[in-house]
């Protein structure tokens, strides 16, 4: 038995008016974790981050606290991309459905994913 999952999705090639959609951004957070069955503990929050003129060149930076854990988004519309993750507490999360939500909400045209079982070693009752 393991703790929980979680996906982390970098998405390239993205619009980048879409990526640069504050409210775009909260809606995903506001709606994602009902889509997966999850429960929120916060509201939304989205806070755009200026550049520093090295290799960021400012986007949105975006999070949700649910019960199972939370839900991120990162964007660079100048870079059309997008840094993502979904860490949850429960398993057999749908990652086609997490893959396919992203790559749709921001028309992303390649995603790279990487998949974690969290605590493998979980304990299985308390001390």
């Amino acid at each position: 038995m393991n703790f929980g999952e979680h996906i982390t999705i970098d998405g390239y090639g993205g619009n980048e008016k879409l990526l640069n959609n504050k409210k775009l951004i909260l809606s995903c957070l506001n709606n994602l974790p009902t889509i997966l069955g999850m429960k929120k503990i916060s509201k939304p929050e989205v806070y755009f981050v200026k550049g520093n003129n090295k290799k960021d060149p400012g986007g949105w930076s975006g999070f949700v606290v649910i019960e199972e854990s939370h839900i991120s988004i990162h964007t660079f519309p100048r870079r059309r991309f997008i840094s993502a993750d979904v860490y949850s507490c429960k398993n057999d999360m749908n990652l086609a459905l997490i893959k396919r939500y992203f790559k749709q909400k921001f028309e992303l045209k390649e995603l790279e994913t990487n998949f974690i079982k969290r605590g493998t070693r979980y304990p299985v009752k308390n001390f």
